[in-house]
């Protein structure tokens, strides 16, 4: 049995996107019972390098979009990284669901071999649209869904890998 270019992509980044709204969304419901500025979680980050939980949610976006996009020979929407507060996070998360939505099957399927090229570190890195997708696309997605948990869970929010993982 094979497995599809389609369903290792779309199907993936949507249930992961909807795993980080699931973490977002139970975050907030704790931090209002216990008064927390949801501010503080917004521009949360693990080490001063990192990014903030912000930062993390937006490139999780732009890791599903553009993976997708790339695969399959689209342009993806360009969002502005300028969310500031929850209720922007969540709209970032919805807005690259609606975008998977839109992509068909039939613009995924069968396109193992296109040529992927992207700009990283400073060249370029060349795939076919298989390999990238293995090998970068979904590991850089799942890096910042994780370390947006991460961020979570340092600030002292109650989510667990049952959450991360979702239902079955």
């Amino acid at each position: 049995m094979s497995i599809s270019l389609y369903d290792l992509s779309v199907p993936v980044f949507t249930r992961g996107l909807g795993q980080l709204t699931h973490l977002l969304d139970k975050s907030l419901a704790h931090a209002k019972a216990n008064g927390i500025d949801t501010a503080t979680l917004v521009d949360a980050r693990l080490a001063p390098d990192m990014l903030t939980l912000a930062g993390q949610v937006q490139r999780a976006s732009d890791a599903s979009k553009l993976g997708v996009a790339r695969i399959a020979g689209l342009t993806a929407p360009s969002f502005p990284d300028e969310e500031k507060t929850w209720d922007d996070l969540v709209a970032r998360i919805a807005k690259t669901q609606d975008f998977l939505k839109t992509v068909e099957r039939a613009q995924v399927d069968g396109q193992e071999e296109r040529d992927v090229v992207i700009k990283a570190g400073g060249g370029e890195a060349h795939f076919t649209a298989q390999r990238y997708l293995l090998q970068f696309a979904l590991p850089n997605f799942f890096f910042h869904v994780t370390t947006a948990y991460d961020v979570l869970r340092h600030k002292g929010m109650p989510i667990g890998k049952l959450d991360y993982l979702g239902k079955f």
